[in-house]
């Protein structure tokens, strides 16, 4: 080992002390009360989360569910919706059952509730911090509106696999980035007072290291060293915990060899122990009972492990319900275990005021008022407009302009039901606004609009289907290949631009859709040759849940703005964007690979022993390299582009030493030097250059957006200090090593400007 000083927290040992020391003190008079009133089998049902299903399809008072909450056999209902099916089976909670529990309402509320804003990934790329937290402000409001109290949002999970297709419910590959998201999530849900009737409590999930699946395939193991846990995918989980995330939602993946679910070294040494977690967890749908397929055992087997670990609410597998009383009597498990789990409950239910007013969210005045509002909409039309992605701009095709001819073709430019992308479970899909409309509504009436659907999403109608689910189809066109290109051929042939709306269907990407072949799909991609040959203006709107593999069409398409899938308002705000209404500002949160074969592929990776120096792409023998690819990707993290230009200049630090306490200040001007007022996302790396343990070759520790009319300069200042440069060194403490750093200050990280200072 390396015997660099450190700088160390408080010995975990006295932590621990302190945390139970602590715990032991915080009693609550009512819910201890409560307990001691409650049979065993009222307990157990408390930790019993059910879907809703059954309420759904039959009458509330009288469906099986139902006949469950009377008995105390719920604690909580997954997926049920509107404010007068929640206060009737709120009712039987309160009034039916012995000692008149309420019940929490949870729903997946990812981004946006009925107004739907950007997917996240595409949330992520605005680098907004105060307009994510009003994303979830809003979603918040309009969920509580109608009934719901709880949301099963962040998703925090990093993820540097786009195989995988949960990569667009999380903020990519950056852990700084994405635990500033995670705060900014928690806050906007839960606000400054749960007992507010418009804020609802949050769960960040999938804890843990559920984005880092072998082969990119979902619910797939997960392996990784602990010193990468704790540096590159821990970071926003405890962000979030840190923010006072009210509960947790384990991961369906093992850590170790043992199931997240099951997992006590996760979810009670570290959740609970070392970052002093004080809510509850849940499992993730039926993950109890998924731990007999990873081969833990039988169901009540499962159960008593996820009780033992720390779980204390199981999710719709009802394996605790019908389990727990069997493996107390056995020995299995004990009542202390039982009895904390309830607590922290009704310490949730409390927290939120439900004891108070069980039908604080039942408020019918406010469902017919909040949601779905004009001004809701038109934020939502703001933020797409903030995260949409201009990967290419050759010869200023982009912005359009109001005259003349345009042809829009392709499978995404006429579907409503796409445009809010993957789980978007509350979204009214016919409402959202297809990019043929948003069109037409913004070009004005100089410009003629001819349109095409050109192609079906694929050749391979068994995996449209696979890409279409949950009311998102597209429908698939009869026709020939041959005739929907030639009718796509003949409008182009009499456009001025055409506009070429390609990509992932909504369901290409999400839970459960992971891609082997990244590009785009087959019958898109021959679309676009075909339109290139025209000899036509292409602009590429690019739907997508992931990063693609667009190395051909890098090269040959003029124009490329990626909009992921922007949400509620989509065809306006995309529009907004091709027609310079709005200058785009986006930046990519995960790297776009130029190959499959180069996953998983992220900025912030370590040096090996031999690294490839070469820096225009060649091939060198006994590198670190491939022999058929360069090690580069297509756009790297951080890159995006805007209608202006902007320069960096006169990168200084305020000095070039740190100790003790000191704060270096970075300062870096940037001038828009271009003809379009614009923003910027500034970037600031640091690289640590000698280590006790090896460093990454770069790591984002802040960043700026700034707006600038043309031909403005503006200064800005970033901070450094010591916390900034701590990470967890060989023996897990969190520390920062003397010697030399390099600062890196620019619009991506592959910025080249830097300045040196030495911590002391």
């Amino acid at each position: 080992m390396n015997n660099r000083k450190t700088l160390h927290y408080l010995p975990l040992l006295l932590f621990c002390f302190v945390f139970t020391i602590t715990q032991a003190q915080e009693t609550n008079p009512f819910i201890e009360g409560l307990l001691n009133k409650m049979t065993l089998d009222e307990k157990i049902g408390q930790l019993n989360l059910p879907g809703a299903g059954d309420v759904i399809t039959g009458q509330a008072k009288s469906s099986d569910i139902a006949n469950k909450i009377a008995a105390g056999k719920v604690g909580g209902l997954l997926s049920l919706t509107t404010v007068e099916k929640i206060r009737e089976v709120q009712k039987i909670a309160v009034e039916k059952s012995r000692l008149k529990i309420p019940l929490l309402f949870g729903l997946d509320v990812i981004h946006g509730y009925k107004t739907t804003f950007p997917i996240p990934l595409g949330l992520s790329t605005s680098w907004d911090i105060p307009l994510i937290e009003k994303t979830a402000r809003m979603a918040a409001q309009e969920a509580s509106a109608d009934g719901i109290n709880w949301t099963f949002s962040p998703m925090v999970d990093i993820s540097r696999d786009p195989r995988w297709g949960r990569v667009s419910e999380g903020s990519g590959e950056d852990p700084y980035l994405g635990s500033e998201i995670a705060k900014a999530m928690v806050r906007g849900y839960q606000g400054d007072d749960l007992t507010k009737n418009n804020t609802i409590m949050s769960c960040v999930k999938h804890f843990a290291l559920y984005g880092a699946p072998e082969a990119g395939r979902d619910y797939n193991t997960v392996d990784m060293s602990r010193i990468r846990m704790y540096n590159e995918y821990l970071p926003p989980y405890k962000a979030a915990i840190d923010a006072g995330v009210g509960t947790v939602m384990a991961s369906f993946n093992e850590i170790d060899g043992i199931p997240a679910t099951g997992n006590k070294w996760l979810l009670t040494d570290l959740l609970r122990k070392q970052w002093g977690f004080k809510g509850f967890v849940v499992s993730d749908y039926t993950g109890v009972n998924e731990m007999i397929a990873h081969g833990m055992g039988d169901l009540q087997t499962t159960s008593a492990l996820a009780l033992n670990a720390g779980l204390d609410m199981d999710m719709v597998g009802e394996g605790f319900l019908t389990t727990l009383s069997k493996s107390l009597a056995e020995g299995k498990i004990k009542i202390e275990q039982i009895d904390n789990a309830v607590r922290r409950i009704l310490k949730a239910k409390y927290d939120l005021g439900l004891f108070d007013d069980p039908y604080k969210y039942c408020d019918v005045n406010r469902a017919k008022k909040e949601i779905f509002t004009k001004e809701n909409r038109y934020f939502a039309r703001e933020v797409a407009t903030q995260s949409m992605v201009l990967l290419k701009n050759e010869n200023q095709l982009l912005p359009l302009k109001r005259t003349g001819t345009i042809a829009l073709i392709g499978p995404l430019a006429n579907t409503s039901e796409n445009m809010a992308g993957t789980w978007s479970v509350s979204t009214e899909q016919s409402k959202s606004i297809a990019l043929l409309e948003g069109i037409r509504e913004v070009a004005g009436k100089k410009v003629k609009i001819h349109y095409a659907k050109g192609s079906n999403l694929t050749y391979d109608a068994e995996l449209e289907k696979r890409a279409t689910m949950f009311g998102k189809g597209l429908n698939r066109d009869e026709r020939s290949d041959a005739e929907l290109l030639n009718e796509a051929l003949e409008i182009a042939s009499k456009a001025d631009v055409i506009v070429a709306a390609l990509g992932e269907s909504s369901e290409f990407s999400g839970e459960s859709s992971s891609r082997t072949n990244l590009e785009i799909p087959d019958a898109q991609k021959d679309l676009l040759k075909a339109l290139l040959k025209t000899g036509k203006p292409v602009v590429l709107v690019l739907f997508t849940g992931r990063p693609l593999v667009l190395k051909e069409e890098s090269k040959t398409v003029p124009a490329i703005l990626n909009v992921w899938f922007p949400g509620s308002e989509a065809g306006l705000a995309v529009s907004d964007v091709l027609f310079g209404d709005v200058n785009p500002s986006g930046k990519l949160t995960a790297t776009f690979p130029q190959n499959v074969g180069q996953i998983p592929i992220f900025y912030n990776h370590k040096n090996t022993g031999r690294p490839l120096q070469n820096k225009d792409g060649k091939f060198v023998k006994f590198t670190s390299s491939y022999i058929d690819e360069s090690n580069e990707p297509v756009y790297p993290f951080g890159y995006g582009l805007s209608y202006t230009t902007f320069n960096y200049d006169n990168l200084q630090l305020s000095s070039d030493k740190m100790s003790g306490n000191d704060t270096i200040k970075v300062t870096v001007d940037v001038t828009n030097t271009g003809d379009f007022e614009g923003k910027e996302v500034v970037q600031l790396y640091v690289r640590d250059l000698v280590g006790s343990v090896t460093r990454p070759v770069k790591e984002l520790k802040g960043f700026q957006k700034v707006a600038l009319k043309k031909g403005e300069t503006k200064s800005l200042t970033f901070s450094l200090t010591q916390e900034d440069l701590k990470f967890y060194n060989y023996d897990l403490d969190f520390v920062a090593e003397f010697g030399e750093f390099e600062v890196f200050v620019g619009g991506s990280s592959d910025t080249t400007q830097k300045a040196t200072f030495t911590l002391e």
